[in-house]
């Protein structure tokens, strides 16, 4: 991921570094369980993971496994051969890797990276929630025009929105729970996943260490349905970031106004406009959830491979997974920021509420009407015709149904219908619903 995305924790975690401690981290865990078997000599577990301890394997490594690469075109090859030159123990060295292929090394540390950077990302999104949580309670009993087309429709609370969005990064967070369980497996199964080298009592030690799970049937590799369902989890919750960065969006609109995104002292919002306060951060969200989305693509390609294995998923995975969970853990703190940040102007809420001149209570009159004894066609037809003439004239809504003879309803009984209350009657019980 490039440096302008990146967060700081995701930038460690899927650091070249961090990548080979993870392997080295295997393949001392390996040695251990070799040593209970009593397979190898004891102690060579301990000496390894003293000395990660004691010097962390850092850039100066990652360059001699470059360098190796260079020569033997394969990198598992060339960390294991730096690995035993690093810690400068031939006995060491000489039992690394025992039994194991190289997927067994990088699928198992790589599935340990994944939940942690799953598990990133879901503190990140507790953030996002609580920040929309304030919104909501804040605005619960606020009434606002709701629209269906773009079209006002009817009076809402302003709140439900905020309510709705918090739902669905709810059903976001159980469906990273989830992916984070299905990728937290180990695998550890030799050359072609059925033990010949390496017993399964080695592989459930491993997993037992890195506090994963062994992986029930593997080939070569981990199955590649696992690694689509994380990026199936990402890709929603990129969809409901930009479903909040939409509507944020078209709130923000001049004609509109009714939100807008933080500006900041200092802030320009145009190089030629000095006016300008532009929804900029929502609009990267936008483009962010859009690559999410897009990251999914390949995953599902990654599925089905060649036999045993082939390596095709492999340069997929070297940039679809850290740029994915980088991407959603920079777009949620991002999106926190928006929301905590978040301007609501209240008087524009009650200017748009009544824009259209109180056609937006066109189905309380409807209702009433019906209650009088009317039919409903009769009724439908008696509404419809003031409502599209106070469209065409940009009349008051009430007073061409007052001055209406076949309305039976005048007076109080009918401005009464023009109220935004009794559409937030049951709002109270919605919320309840989420406990609040």
């Amino acid at each position: 991921m490039i440096a302008r995305y990146q967060t700081p924790e995701m930038a460690r975690l899927w650091s070249e570094e961090s990548r080979y401690r993870m392997w080295a981290r295997v393949e001392a865990y390996a040695l251990e369980a070799w040593e209970a078997l009593g397979e190898v000599p004891k102690g060579l577990s301990a000496r390894l993971l003293a000395k990660l301890e004691e010097k962390p394997l850092d850039g100066a490594f990652a360059r001699r496994v470059a360098e190796l690469e260079a020569v033997t075109r394969h990198d598992l090859v060339a960390f294991t051969r730096a690995l035993a030159e690093w810690t400068g123990d031939e006995e060491v060295g000489r039992y690394l890797h025992l039994g194991l292929t190289s997927s067994d090394i990088v699928d198992t540390a790589q599935n340990a990276l994944l939940v942690e950077a799953l598990g990133l990302v879901l503190e990140e999104l507790k953030g996002v929630e609580e920040a929309l949580k304030a919104l909501a309670l804040r605005h619960k009993h606020t009434p606002a025009i709701a629209r269906t087309h773009g079209v006002h429709a009817e009076p809402t609370s302003f709140g439900l929105r905020f309510l709705s969005f918090l739902a669905a990064f709810q059903r976001d967070e159980e469906r990273l729970k989830r992916a984070r369980e299905t990728i937290g497996v180990a695998m550890l199964s030799g050359s072609v996943g059925n033990y010949a080298h390496v017993p399964p009592e080695v592989e459930a030690h491993v997993a037992r260490r890195l506090g994963l799970r062994p992986e029930p049937i593997s080939t070569q590799v981990v199955p590649r349905d696992r690694h689509a369902e994380v990026m199936a989890a990402l890709a929603i919750l990129g969809g409901n970031i930009e479903r909040v960065a939409v509507e944020l969006r078209h709130l923000q609109r001049t004609e509109v106004l009714e939100a807008q995104e933080p500006f900041h002292e200092g802030q320009t919002g145009s190089s030629s406009m000095p006016h300008k306060k532009n929804p900029v951060g929502l609009e990267n969200l936008t483009g962010v959830a859009r690559l999410l989305r897009g990251y999914l693509q390949p995953a599902l390609e990654d599925i089905a491979l060649w036999h045993e294995r082939d390596i095709s998923h492999s340069s997929v995975e070297r940039v679809i997974l850290p740029d994915a969970t980088t991407l959603a853990h920079y777009a949620l703190r991002r999106l926190k920021g928006i929301l905590e940040g978040l301007e609501v102007f209240e008087e524009n809420l009650a200017r748009n509420l009544d824009l259209t001149r109180g056609l937006v209570y066109s189905q309380q009159v409807l209702n009433a009407l019906i209650a009088r004894g009317l039919s409903r066609d009769k009724a439908y037809a008696l509404v419809q015709r003031n409502a599209l003439r106070s469209w065409k004239e940009g009349k008051s809504f009430l007073e061409l149904l007052e001055a209406d003879p076949e309305n039976p309803l005048k007076g109080k009984e009918l401005r009464a219908l023009f109220d935004p209350k009794p559409f937030l009657r049951h709002v109270d019980a919605i919320y309840a619903r989420f406990g609040l």
